[in-house]
């Protein structure tokens, strides 16, 4: 077996903690190679396909793109930087032969900077580091490149993995350049430094055929899509192959290749073969999935693949039953909400959907909050209708039968004056401080350790906490043994006890009792929770109550109601403010907040039995 380098092709995936700039520098990347023609207009962050992840500025999904420099192939690899999407990030890295992590030369070196480069580390992979947004006023790149050193070293990185290059950028304004005092150009430095640093990718261009599938696409019209890197021999058009999997020994599918492509910019495009080295995309293998290998029909070698991380928390998506069920959803039937959500396990491999007790009722597991809210804004835009329940982490037992609870490390960066409110909620939801250091700007991180259902419903308390300066970020830590029950929510709801329109006087009355979630003129319904009340109890409220007309006026009679403009809650908000007793009901065009038992009567005996 000769081993050969395919010297025409460079695979890198392009790793960062969230906002620091991976997509932008992907963007600059493709315009500089001459993907896009001159006269062509090219949208902003172009590999954010997804609307959400356009509005919300975070990339979800990795995607594959491709540009040449003078004859060098560059396949390219933009991934996630959210610890919800981090399934994403671990499985792409095994189609790469080296990494650009890119750092903001402001903030430095970040939790998910550590996550990242911990995988890559791993993985063995060389690794460039791109200080970028070299641009800011505030910038500081001879720290961050003391900080990025200090994290090598703290994930016992090797010598060679130590003198990594380090390049100087601006996405943003277009340049790379290897000195800090180097004219800014373009991107060239950059360019010349992957083909210079990064290995050739290796392997045995005579031996049967091997392609490890390490990512899904889904298309409507051609189903699945593998895509995966050629690790040996040949993939060509109309070759028989069989499909296998390392963790599933007993997986032995024949299969045909109908359609094969590569990429080259934006574009997939049709390929008749594919040699060592090569990232493709085939499809029409109908049951494929991520960790399988295609592998020559005489020859089925599996190659073996990190297990994906398992979901910390799951909520229940069940059929919506509210009065006004069915009236603003076009999907709306359990069979429509268990189709789409069966769609969705095509693509997203950290995602579970199991079966309830009850046929209108499944349970949805994922990495985080972010992650499951993606999906419920996803499903809400394509017209579904449904109500989803309190998220809850997912307990383990060990051997001895112990409750076991999963842990997270959350970094916080807080304006000076507000780490006293920050440490105490912290505390109060059964965190346990672990570090504090002062960093620049008049700003202290603090490190805790807290069990994920202390953070459940935090980020929102957290921005009011930190007049919206504050910046939490967390990463997964394993199980520990449960650390004790939680008060989540220090005020009750204020709750509507008749159906009808809301009216302002109705609402004049009820506002000395809390915060309003709604303003006059919407739809109520006996059951729905209409604001937070500013005591610890759930108060029932007639916000439909017109005023008496009376024969006799009153001097101040006359004088308009002025009614606080109503708090409305995003979908983030409204998923952190529900009670375990309550249900978040999602339509295309609302979402309103309810008790899971509607009737008054029935939710007063229930609560006696609790």
């Amino acid at each position: 077996m000769a081993i050969q380098s395919r010297e025409d092709i460079r695979n890198i995936a392009i790793i960062a903690h969230v906002d620091h700039g991976k997509t932008t520098l992907v963007d600059e990347l493709l315009k500089q190679s001459g993907v896009f023609r001159e006269n062509q207009e090219i949208a902003e962050r172009v590999m954010d396909s997804n609307d959400i992840e356009r509005e919300r500025g975070i990339t979800i999904l990795s995607k594959n793109t491709a540009v040449y420099y003078k004859d060098t192939k560059i396949n390219i690899i933009d991934t996630p930087g959210h610890a919800d999407f981090g399934g994403e990030v671990e499985r792409v890295l095994k189609m790469v032969n080296g990494v650009v992590l890119v750092v903001d030369a402001f903030e430095g070196a970040m939790p998910q900077t550590k996550f990242v480069l911990m995988k890559a580390l791993d993985l063995d992979l060389p690794v460039i580091v791109c200080i970028n947004k070299i641009d800011r006023p505030e910038a500081r790149p001879d720290e961050v490149i003391d900080e990025v050193l200090e994290l090598f070293m703290d994930l016992d990185a090797s010598d060679e993995q130590l003198d990594c290059p380090f390049i100087y950028a601006s996405a943003k304004e277009g340049y790379a350049m290897k000195e800090l005092d180097d004219e800014r150009k373009d991107m060239m430095p950059l360019f010349e430094t992957i083909v210079d640093y990064i290995p050739a990718p290796q392997g045995d261009p005579d031996a049967p055929t091997q392609v490890l599938i390490s990512t899904i696409d889904y298309n409507e019209y051609v189903g699945r899509i593998g895509i995966g890197k050629v690790e040996n021999g040949s993939v060509k058009i109309n070759q028989d192959a069989v499909v296998v999997n390392a963790h599933d020994p007993e997986k032995n599918d024949k299969v045909r290749i109908s359609k094969l492509y590569e990429f080259d910019g934006l574009e997939k495009v049709d390929v008749t073969e594919a040699n060592i080295g090569s990232i493709v995309a085939i499809s029409g293998i109908a049951d494929i999935h991520i960790g399988d290998t295609i592998c020559a029909v005489d020859a089925p070698n599996p190659i073996p693949f990190q297990k994906i991380s398992e979901p910390t928390i799951a909520m229940n998506f069940i059929v919506n039953d509210s009065p006004l069920a069915g009236q603003e959803g076009k999907y709306v039937t359990s069979r429509h909400i268990r189709e789409r959500l069966m769609k969705e396990l095509n693509t997203d491999v950290s995602l579970r959907v199991e079966d309830t007790d009850s046929p209108d009722s499944l349970k949805v597991s994922g990495r985080g909050e972010l992650h499951l809210s993606v999906l419920i804004e996803n499903m809400r835009r394509e017209g579904f209708e449904f109500a989803v329940s309190k998220a809850e982490v997912l307990y383990h037992t060990d051997e001895k039968g112990h409750k076991l609870e999963p842990m997270e490390i959350a970094y916080v960066d807080v304006p000076d004056e507000f780490t006293g409110a920050v440490i105490e909620k912290l505390s109060q939801r059964k965190g346990e401080l672990q570090n504090m250091t002062p960093i620049t700007g008049g700003f202290t991180r603090i490190e805790f350790k807290i069990p994920s259902r202390g953070l459940i419903g935090y980020r929102g308390e957290f921005m009011t906490d930190t007049k919206g300066n504050g910046i939490i970020n967390t990463i997964f830590d394993g199980y520990e043994l449960y650390k004790g029950d939680i008060a989540y929510r220090k005020q009750g709801s204020l709750i509507a006890f008749e159906t009808g329109e809301s009216v302002t006087y109705g609402l004049f009355s009820a506002q000395d009792r809390g915060t309003l979630f709604i303003g006059p003129g919407e739809k109520v319904y006996s059951g729905m929770v209409i604001g937070q009340c500013s005591r610890a109890e759930d108060i029932e409220l007639n916000v439909c109550k017109k005023k008496h007309l009376t024969n006799t006026r009153s001097s101040s009679a006359d004088e308009a109601l002025t009614l606080v403009p109503p708090k409305v809650l995003s979908l983030e908000q409204a998923l952190d403010f529900i009670d375990v007793d309550e249900l978040l009901e999602v339509t295309p065009e609302s979402l309103r907040i309810r008790k899971r038992i509607l009737d008054p009567l029935m939710r007063k005996r229930a609560s006696i039995r609790k």
